[in-house]
């Protein structure tokens, strides 16, 4: 029986996905899968060494030599023979981790002027801090939201949450409920924090960049054991939070 294959983990999907000739292409296509373009990235542009790609896209260093040398061929071929460079497919996911690893944050390019962290399900701010599964980061320049990603936190709890953000160079965190102990490791790591903000992601950082953010200054939720149904940036979360 083959051996199944590994998913390869690359940290975003890319902008630009089609390259065409300037003039008539030729016929045919070379497709250059979404890990395979991963591994470029991080050889080429970032500078890693085999074993430091291995590490990112949580895969054996042969298999990055041999999707490397194949991406290296097609990109030759798209050049050579003028054929349009399609980048597509693939066996990857997105910002996550190989299971049971724990979760890496994304590093930051140093054009950008700010990265927005918020804690993040289905759209919406999530509203407990330690449980949230999930941010989305929001990099910022001259005022605007120019990229923006999903990552996976892997299980990861409280104190270990600042560090991610911390490894991830946030510079601002909107969430809902938070626990002392968390704020005051946002708070030693520079992370300005934005407690109690509720309502779909998205907006709430267009508010926070706007200036008319709603918010709950030293919001504070002290349980560590509800679920995630359990609504910490709402005033309906009992004597644990203190508004």
């Amino acid at each position: 029986m083959a051996r199944p294959c590994k998913r390869r983990r690359v940290w975003m999907e890319p902008e630009y996905c089609r390259f065409l000739p300037d003039g008539t292409p030729a016929e045919g296509c070379e497709v250059l899968t979404v890990d395979e373009f991963e591994a470029v990235r991080l050889l080429d542009l970032e500078g890693c060494t085999q074993e430091q790609c291995a590490g990112q896209m949580g895969i054996a260093r042969s298999t990055v030599a041999d999707i490397y040398e194949s991406a290296r061929r097609k990109i030759a071929g798209s050049l050579v023979y003028g054929r349009p460079l399609l980048i597509s497919g693939g066996h990857y996911h997105v910002c996550g981790t190989s299971p049971g690893a724990p979760a890496q944050a994304p590093q930051r390019k140093e054009a950008i002027q700010m990265r927005i962290a918020v804690t993040y399900e289905d759209g919406m701010v999530f509203q407990h801090f330690g449980h949230t599964e999930q941010f989305k980061l929001y990099d910022v320049e001259n005022g605007q939201v120019t990229a923006a990603q999903v990552v996976d936190t892997n299980g990861q709890g409280h104190g270990a949450l600042a560090g991610f953000l911390t490894a991830a160079q946030v510079d601002v965190l909107l969430c809902g409920g938070i626990g002392g102990g968390a704020q005051a490791a946002l708070a030693q790591a520079g992370i300005q924090l934005f407690g109690g903000v509720t309502g779909p992601a998205d907006e709430a950082v267009a508010d926070y960049l706007a200036g008319t953010l709603n918010y709950v200054p030293g919001i504070r939720c002290d349980h560590h054991d509800h679920g995630h149904d359990h609504d910490c940036g709402s005033h309906g979360c009992g004597g644990g939070c203190h508004h």
